[in-house]
């Protein structure tokens, strides 16, 4: 499958399911208190009034939570449902449909970038290119806070809560990520792991918080 069809069938999959995500998830970090806390450390570091990007927010609920704090937020996400649905359920966030290897926002855009699970679904050789894209739309020294499932292999579904799917969740090294993001023009700051909380799937995660050089 070449990329622009992995990235259509990424986009469908989430088209298919994104009401069902929706319900489910809307209020999922209510229950992920590390990953508040870094949410958190993240806004207290963003330059005051400049908007935070959530990049693959889904519904929106993390830029929600976001501008419940009072943050300026925008989330980018390839699915039109996913999208549709964030509007309907949170309207003080601005949201646009972009890829991540060309994100819809201008140069220097952003104080901050959130990405969390999302460039998970990425083939390898596409993440050079999505780091510089986020690199792009950062303002200078502005921070990246990466999420993904830590490991090696690639889980695929075909059904996901009881919808016809087919999408891929690749897992992925930090020290391969802190390394792509150093040579991509990125300060790696922190590295952290946790295992999985009782409602997650059961894999182990990781966080990288990087700033913009």
């Amino acid at each position: 499958m070449d990329d622009h069809a992995r990235h259509d069938s990424v986009r469908h999959s989430y088209d298919t399911v994104a009401q069902e995500y929706t319900t489910r998830l809307h209020a999922e970090l209510e229950g992920k208190p590390l990953d508040r806390a870094l949410l958190t450390a993240l806004l207290e570091q963003t330059e005051p009034g400049a908007p935070v990007g959530d990049l693959g927010c889904g519904p929106g609920h993390v830029a929600a939570w976001l501008a419940e704090r009072g943050a300026r937020t925008v989330g980018v996400d390839l699915s039109a449902g996913m999208v549709a649905a964030g509007r309907a359920r949170f309207p003080a966030v601005e949201f646009r449909q972009g890829d991540l290897l060309e994100l819809p926002a201008g140069d220097a855009e952003f104080g901050s970038l959130v990405a969390l699970y999302t460039v998970i679904h990425l083939d390898p050789g596409e993440l050079p290119r999505a780091f510089a894209e986020m690199r792009r739309v950062l303002r200078p020294a502005g921070l990246l806070l990466l999420s993904f499932h830590i490991g090696e292999e690639v889980r695929h579904l075909d059904e996901w809560w009881g919808h016809p799917v087919d999408v891929d969740f690749r897992f992925l090294d930090p020290a391969h990520i802190a390394g792509l993001l150093a040579s991509g023009g990125f300060t790696v700051e922190m590295r952290l792991e946790r295992t999985h909380y009782a409602h997650e799937a059961e894999t182990r995660r990781a966080y990288v918080l990087a700033r913009r050089t």
